[in-house]
């Protein structure tokens, strides 16, 4: 069914777009807020990465990609804590700024091409030869690296006071904890994992285009809750490590689709299906699973009449 090609490069889409996932995370799951940035982040992360390649520091373009796709993540918490804009609305509002942004990051160009410009693989490839498979190791490297370190992060003070303004923000406050500083940071570490992402990706496929981002909250949530759906319990690892599954998951759908010859202007609607299948997926479960104990109660009363 599936090639050794395919398989490789859904492995390694699979990691790059997990970052993705556990942004989503961080701000949807643990933070509560549906932040409506991740579209501009990711493209944000593209054109910072591209430009910072073209000019010869490939390298260099990852991490200013993530301090680019913070500052977003600090424009959305600031309308949403300083002038009580309302979650939805301030994502969206910094969301449509980032379009013109992110075209002055790429000198007004809708795109970036790359095909002459050394990247982060290309310079691993370098280094450890032509049958390597160099592009699976530096996504997988990255995504394993960065998913250690959020976890280390939750688990710190901080990160501690983050996760409880997700559950309670009375409480939070109530603790005389700032919960505006919470969130500000909760929302930069997302939109920087997200900006990562897309720096990745711009490397890893030569090219950033503004319209990259352009559904990616979609792919996240439908990564994100495969992996829940997978695996429902368990401790924050288990979690995190659960949305880099789904992400590798739903890249090996994606691939299963095209390899079935589907339009590629349909692939917007497949993620849309199997978001909508994942995140109705535990309640048709619970729903099954109690109309089978009905069932055997039925059967229970009428042995015993």
């Amino acid at each position: 069914m599936f090639t050794a090609a395919t398989v490789l490069s859904a492995l390694e889409l699979g990691f790059i777009y997990a970052l993705v996932a556990m942004a989503l995370f961080l701000s949807f799951r643990i933070l509560n807020i549906a932040d409506m940035t991740t579209d501009g982040a990711f493209t944000l992360g593209c054109a910072v990465s591209a430009t910072a390649a073209v000019a010869g520091h490939p390298f260099l373009g990852l991490p200013l990609a993530m301090l680019a796709g913070a500052a977003a993540g600090f424009v959305t918490a600031f309308l949403q804590t300083k002038l009580g804009v309302p979650s939805i609305l301030a994502g969206i509002v910094t969301n449509t700024g980032l379009y013109t942004v992110n075209l002055a990051v790429m000198g007004f160009s809708s795109n970036v091409p790359m095909l002459k410009t050394q990247t982060v693989f290309t310079a691993v490839q370098a280094l450890a030869g032509e049958g390597f498979p160099y592009k699976l190791v530096v996504a997988a490297v990255i995504t394993v690296a960065v998913c250690a370190l959020l976890i280390f992060f939750l688990g710190t003070r901080l990160g501690l006071s983050i996760r409880a303004t997700g559950d309670n923000p009375d409480m939070v406050r109530a603790s005389s904890i700032n919960t505006a500083f919470t969130i500000t940071v909760g929302l930069c570490i997302a939109n920087a994992m997200t900006a990562l992402s897309g720096a990745v990706l711009a490397q890893y496929q030569r090219s950033a285009d503004i319209n990259l981002g352009t559904g990616m909250v979609v792919i996240g949530l439908a990564s994100l809750i495969i992996g829940e759906t997978l695996f429902s319990r368990g401790s924050m690892w288990t979690k995190a490590l659960a949305a880099v599954a789904g992400s590798v998951i739903y890249r090996f759908i994606i691939a299963l689709a095209l390899r079935a010859n589907v339009p590629s202007e349909c692939l917007k609607l497949i993620s849309a299906v199997i978001v909508a299948l994942a995140i109705t997926a535990p309640a048709l479960r619970d729903k099954a699973a109690l109309n089978r104990r009905r069932v055997k109660n039925r059967k229970e009363d009428a042995r015993h009449a």
